[in-house]
């Protein structure tokens, strides 16, 4: 037994003597659109560690949202005229194909599987929505959408959501009348161009999350899965979550089985509100901590969740959490104007 204990100390003074210094391994890495200027708008892509460390710093123009890839090896951005895949450091980008049309991209989703990136253009108050197959960038089809008369905006007011269900897309908007409409954009089972739908009418829906076949929606009533038809079905809410509203919806995990949901503090008209985690599994959804301003988050599969609050870049331990209650919260670093974070698994030193 003595002898197992001191292998970690023999690895470490091993390390430090060929090298100098004691080398440290990370099982992913983290990217960062940050500095957003006065459109909103990010204007850098800062690759961290998973202690917070910076790694490399790149310039982007509109940077929108970033999003990992199915291999894992490299991250999506998504700029207002564009979307590439880039390298861990943020390097070498590689554009998707051109839509078809002059994009002006707004916001992203990816299927369960990240085979899908699903891309929303709004310019000039035209929105359309671009499908794109992520490990080859192809164009899958591209549409025009449904005109959209939206309502006065309020501080309540339903945001745009996608989600990806195989070759379709779905986009929830509010409505003017109230409530959101949901839009689904498919390939005619005839062939052809992909087509809209006319949008159905839906109560009010605040996000939207791939989850294993489902897709998920934060509802005034709970989180429900939707129907073919795009509407959501009360008879599916989340017992884990109770009937109550959540604002924004995360899934990830080594397995794709966690869940994580957030009421936003200014909508909820209150201090810091509790961030819940699910792992399928349990009869109750877990509380990770009372944040506000949470701006995204990320589930990589190295067991732990990372999440953009305020200013802050924390970290919990999701897999010491679920089991003992133990978060092992940690603020890594703080950064200027966080806006979308995403995971990559770095490249491996020979």
């Amino acid at each position: 037994m003595r002898r197992l204990l001191l292998l970690p100390a023999l690895t470490a003074a091993l390390l430090t003597a060929c090298t100098g210094t004691e080398e440290v391994t990370y099982a992913v890495q983290l990217n960062v659109l940050t500095d957003t200027d006065t459109s909103g708008r990010a204007t850098q892509l800062r690759a961290l560690n998973t202690d917070g460390g910076a790694v490399n710093t790149v310039t982007v123009a509109g940077g929108v949202q970033v999003l990992p890839t199915s291999s894992t090896r490299r991250v999506i951005t998504v700029r207002t005229d564009a979307a590439e895949t880039r390298a861990p450091d943020g390097s070498d980008p590689q554009p998707f194909a051109d839509p078809g049309f002059t994009p002006c991209y707004t916001r992203a989703a990816q299927d369960a599987g990240r085979t899908r990136l699903l891309l929303l253009s709004e310019c000039s108050g035209v929105q359309r929505a671009a499908l794109f197959d992520s490990a080859s960038r192809t164009l899958v089809w591209s549409a025009l959408l449904p005109t959209y008369l939206p309502p006065v905006t309020t501080t309540d007011t339903p945001p745009t959501r996608l989600a990806v269900q195989g070759d379709v897309g779905l986009i929830t908007r509010a409505r003017l009348n109230g409530g959101s409409e949901v839009i689904r954009v498919a390939v005619p089972t005839t062939g052809g161009s992909a087509e809209a739908a006319p949008p159905l009418a839906i109560p009010a829906v605040f996000d939207l999350a791939p989850s294993g076949a489902r897709i998920l929606a934060a509802t005034a009533t709970g989180i429900q899965a939707l129907k073919t038809t795009g509407e959501p079905d009360s008879a599916t809410t989340l017992a884990a979550f109770g009937a109550t509203r959540y604002d924004r919806l995360w899934t990830g995990g080594a397995s794709g089985t966690l869940l994580a949901a957030w009421r936003s503090d200014v909508l909820a008209g209150t201090g810091d509100t509790p961030l819940r985690l699910w792992d399928g599994a349990a009869t109750t959804a877990a509380t990770v901590a009372t944040l506000s301003g949470i701006r995204d988050l990320t589930l990589p599969s190295d067991g732990k969740a990372y999440v953009l609050a305020g200013s802050g870049l924390n970290r919990y331990d999701v897999t010491l959490g679920l089991s003992t209650g133990n978060w092992a919260p940690r603020t890594l670093t703080t950064l200027t104007a966080p806006l979308s974070i995403a995971w990559t698994v770095p490249p491996t030193t020979p």
